[in-house]
């Protein structure tokens, strides 16, 4: 299986939020991860934001999350912007309600699962996308 994760299900490993277990369990058992580039600025501005937010987050914790994300981001397959990804970013902006990086997010993903031939999970927290990548044909999670 592989495993495409927007930054709302990336953040899930490194916090303890709702969905935290589930995108843990298929991380595990999945053979590869994918994500668009975008998310590497997405998830380190969600971690700051967090740490900002959050008064338990002491600097220890806080420098911990920060390597375990770069560590884990070597190990990702990422989906570069080009000019061959906008043309399918601007097809899902014309067909679904959605922010900038979630078209970015939406393409990247409908892109890879065109060139594979392996059961394809699409894991993102954010309802608005999670419904579009549905009516894209994509499986979800959650």
């Amino acid at each position: 299986m592989i495993l495409y994760l927007d930054t709302s299900a990336i953040v899930k490993k490194y916090f303890k939020e709702q969905g935290s277990i589930e995108v843990i369990r298929l991380w595990k058992k999945t053979s590869s991860i994918v994500t668009s580039t975008v998310a590497y600025a997405e998830t380190l501005a969600a971690i700051h934001r967090k740490k900002r937010e959050t008064a338990d987050i002491d600097q220890s914790i806080f420098k911990a999350i920060r390597i375990a994300f770069e560590k884990d981001w070597k190990s990702f397959i990422r989906v570069d912007v080009t000019s061959a990804l906008n043309k399918t970013i601007k097809r899902v902006t014309a067909a679904h309600p959605l922010k900038g990086f979630d078209a970015i997010h939406l393409a990247s993903a409908l892109i890879v699962r065109q060139r594979i031939n392996e059961e394809f999970v699409f894991a993102c927290y954010d309802k608005s996308l999670n419904e579009s990548a549905g009516k894209e044909g994509l499986i979800t999670l959650p």
